[in-house]
């Protein structure tokens, strides 16, 4: 029985590496003729038909979408491509998402039929479920995107999501990668979306805001859009000031003049530098120094509110791609690591310097990438915030961050990629002060991005020609 089994997956594991496997079709319940057409398919499956919102297909036939097959009387039905996808893109080429720019909506790129009836529904753009509602029950958004869905006590929530996340996004909108408008699909970006909502002539808006001018400001630099654990869906982060309320505007700025914004101080660093002069002289006395944290704060930082402790801005990517443009091009890469471009530089990087060259958070290459992927990371759980804090409590994550983190079985400095291949420096046996092969995680991987998966150094594929650049006897 045994040897049966594995036959069988030896059979399926060849199916799926040949290809073969999708193409195998469903057996139909009773025989059909060979020339069976979309009317008979009708006869039983009449619903297919039916609904607000029919498949402009069903009236050209089952069978441009289905292919019936039948031997000895067994008939099976099956798609006339190998994955739903294939099939949809071929008349709806505008949603293939090799031929779209930047961030594409993830089920557009997988199946369709995630979100859409291919035959007949009673919802716009044959959708399974509607996109408003207020549970994954109601809304086909709230399926994977759990927003707005619980607000804590204490907290707010943004009406606009009574009214469908179509009020504010456009499912398969794309374009420029790194413009929060295509990376969001959004119908437009702030604060052109939020104003159509919105009146800044509302005088009860220009007084929440102590008269300051906020018509051409980025809403979401304050703002949750969707909700908050606190009022006015103020962003999970703010500065102090800020949150001591409006009354305490007065602690930063004059009233406004001319329709300008009016400082306490001659420039914001001035006024910065009022509350945080250790930063100025950690900046100042760093052993390896960042020149862009010399600037202006405000260049990096948001002054009222952000997503991340430190209220960068636009956010902790793009903060730094501002200056770091051989960086910038990396992201264009099919593979990036996601501190680098999805959780920010500063997760590895000191921002404002640090005693480490490149200015990591360690010492060593291998102790930075085994704070996360290593056997011993213990990230700290941030009680009511969501987040997990590692270094030391100096960075913080989300707190489901680590389910998708791979952990490398790293032992006694062997173990990875293969049991007892070494990720450390090899010292000379005749003399163990020297090194004699040195290694680190960035022997092997690039830490921002790569063309091929597993982020391996100079774009190359895992296979045993990617080995042969260090073991020249491969193959010998």
């Amino acid at each position: 029985m045994r040897i049966s089994l594995v036959r069988k997956l030896a059979q399926v594991v060849l199916w799926v590496a040949c290809g073969i496997l999708p193409l195998l079709a469903a057996k139909h319940p009773t025989p059909l003729e060979e020339n069976a057409d979309g009317s008979k398919c009708l006869e039983c499956h009449k619903d297919k038909s039916q609904g607000k919102a029919v498949h402009s297909a069903i009236a050209t036939g089952c069978l441009s979408c289905h292919e019936v097959r039948t031997t000895n009387d067994v008939s099976r039905v099956k798609l006339r491509t190998v994955t739903p996808v294939k099939l949809c893109i071929q008349c709806h080429s505008d949603k293939d998402a090799n031929n779209k720019k930047g961030v594409v909506h993830d089920p557009a790129i997988r199946d369709c039929l995630k979100c859409h009836n291919p035959h007949a529904s009673d919802n716009e753009d044959h959708l399974l479920k509607p996109v408003s509602g207020a549970g994954k029950e109601q809304n086909i958004c709230l399926t994977c995107h759990n927003v707005g869905v619980s607000v804590e006590k204490g907290g707010s929530r943004h009406a606009a999501l009574d009214g469908g996340c179509d009020v504010c996004h456009t499912t398969h909108k794309s374009g420029e990668k790194g413009k929060r408008e295509f990376d969001f699909q959004l119908k437009k970006d702030s604060p052109a979306l939020c104003q159509d909502c919105h009146d800044t002539k509302d005088p009860k808006l220009i007084e929440t805001h102590q008269g300051q001018p906020f018509a051409t400001a980025d809403c979401l630099t304050c703002h949750d859009p969707h909700q908050s654990t606190r009022p006015k869906l103020k962003q999970v982060f703010v500065h102090a000031p800020f949150e001591a309320g409006k009354d305490a505007c007065a602690t930063c700025h004059q009233p406004p003049k001319d329709g300008r914004v009016v400082l306490k101080t001659a420039s914001p660093k001035e006024l910065c530098l009022t509350c945080h002069a250790d930063k100025a002289e950690q900046i100042q006395k760093a052993k390896v120094q960042h020149p862009g944290a010399a600037n202006d704060c405000t260049e990096c930082h948001n002054p009222h509110a952000g997503n991340t402790p430190g209220f960068t801005q636009p956010d902790s990517v793009n903060a730094c791609l501002h200056c770091h443009s051989d960086q910038a091009k990396l992201s264009k890469k099919n593979h990036l690591h996601q501190p680098a471009f999805g959780l920010g530089c500063p997760t590895c990087h000191e921002p404002h310097g640090g005693e480490n060259n490149h200015l990591l958070r360690t010492k060593t290459v291998n102790a930075l990438c085994l704070e996360c992927h290593g056997p011993d990371s213990k990230p700290v759980a941030v009680k009511d915030a969501h987040a997990v804090k590692i270094f030391n409590g100096s960075v913080n994550l989300p707190e489901g961050y680590f389910s998708t983190v791979p952990t490398i079985p790293i032992k006694y400095g062997l173990g990875h990629p293969i049991e007892r291949h070494p990720v450390t420096d090899q010292m000379d046996p005749k003399d163990v002060t020297k090194v004699r092969v040195a290694i680190n995680c960035d022997s092997c991987h690039q830490p921002h991005a790569s063309a091929e998966r597993n982020l391996l150094v100079k774009d190359q594929a895992y296979n045993i020609m990617f080995c042969a650049g260090c073991h020249k006897d491969m193959g010998k």
